[in-house]
């Protein structure tokens, strides 16, 4: 799973990356970005990672401006210490909003619920599902 970190705070940043190794094995990450700005360049710039991690307050703005200046079709996971944002964080492409500090727990539910509703199907389960739809064209035909 390819992971994008947007978050000003260094040390935050670097949490984050460690939990969610933990949380999950698979997980790679992709950049860790600290300003609206820079997180503009790179959705202008790079094909849209599995799935985004994103602070509220950055250190140019709020998150919420990179959504007017592009299209964000990564799904989110607002991590913020401010529970004031949530309802405008569900407007977007939100699967959780996190409070700060963020626990163990709490992100592996995170990452449960994302992959629960956007997980690219398995290739086993791609094939199963192939060979399913030729057997019953064969039979039918």
């Amino acid at each position: 799973m390819r992971v994008l970190i947007i978050e000003d705070e260094k040390l935050a940043a670097k949490r984050l990356a460690a939990l969610l190794q933990q949380c999950e094995a698979s997980v790679t990450i992709i950049d860790s970005l600290d300003t609206v700005k820079k997180a503009v360049a790179w959705f202008r710039s790079q094909p849209p990672p599995d799935l985004t991690l994103m602070d509220i307050q950055l250190a140019d703005g709020l998150s919420f401006d990179i959504f007017e200046q592009v299209t964000v079709s990564s799904p989110i996971i607002f991590t913020t210490a401010y529970d004031q944002y949530a309802i405008q964080a569900f407007k977007v492409n939100s699967v959780d909003y996190l409070l700060k500090p963020i626990g163990k727990e709490d992100l592996q539910a995170a990452l449960h619920k994302f992959t629960s509703f956007h997980a690219v199907p398995k290739a086993e389960a791609v094939s199963h599902s192939l060979a399913q739809v030729r057997e019953a064209i064969h039979i039918s035909g």
